[in-house]
């Protein structure tokens, strides 16, 4: 039988090493994706998931009930705005940045174009460059609106674990969520109707 994740916590306090490791290993993969939105740096990303499982480490003892996801997205979300402050203090530009594939498909785009005869290079570029406008729209959200939308539609979290995550009532994520969707479909007038 499959731990639950409460007896994996329970386990983790005990001492158990291997439990803490079961609980990345279900859910490092989604942190990671989260805070990648979250940040708009896969290496940001990085840092803050480091930061997001050591304070689950630290505050494993907090957990109340059975509710483990929301709890760990409330500790990524409040690592991600944590983040987010930071860098806004100490915003520096580079020239030089490359920008950060979230689906990793970037080195394998070669591939697929040798596999796939049917591939078209300008689809192909239309696609990356509305990707890349929704990316810089997400990042330019308030650090709620973001948390919100990315919990909700990348992470699918329903409207009850996006609350519990960020500490609100299931309304403000409501009403969070129109807001955000409301000033994309503002900025991004030609790619939302393809985004349904």
């Amino acid at each position: 039988m499959e731990n639950t994740d409460r007896s994996l916590i329970d386990a983790h306090l005990r001492g158990d090493k291997t439990a803490f490791g079961e609980l990345v290993r279900r859910y490092g993969d989604s942190v990671l994706g989260y805070l990648t939105q979250m940040s708009g740096s896969r290496e940001q990303a990085e840092d803050l998931f480091q930061e997001t499982f050591k304070r689950v480490h630290e505050k494993a003892h907090t957990l109340r009930g059975n509710h483990f996801k929301p709890w760990l997205f409330t500790i990524a979300t409040n690592v991600a705005i944590d983040g987010l402050r930071r860098r806004r203090r100490l915003q520096v530009v580079s020239l030089n940045q490359k920008l950060d594939c979230a689906d990793g498909r970037c080195e394998e785009l070669g591939a697929v174009a040798v596999a796939d005869n049917r591939y078209e290079p300008s689809q192909e570029a239309v696609r990356a460059e509305q990707k890349e406008q929704v990316r810089q729209a997400i990042e330019l959200l308030p650090a709620n609106q973001r948390a919100t939308l990315v919990l909700a539609y990348y992470q699918q979290l329903s409207y009850r674990e996006v609350a519990e995550a960020l500490g609100c009532s299931i309304g403000t994520v409501k009403a969070q969520m129109y807001r955000a969707l409301k000033t994309l479909a503002q900025r991004l007038p030609d790619v939302s109707g393809e985004m349904k």
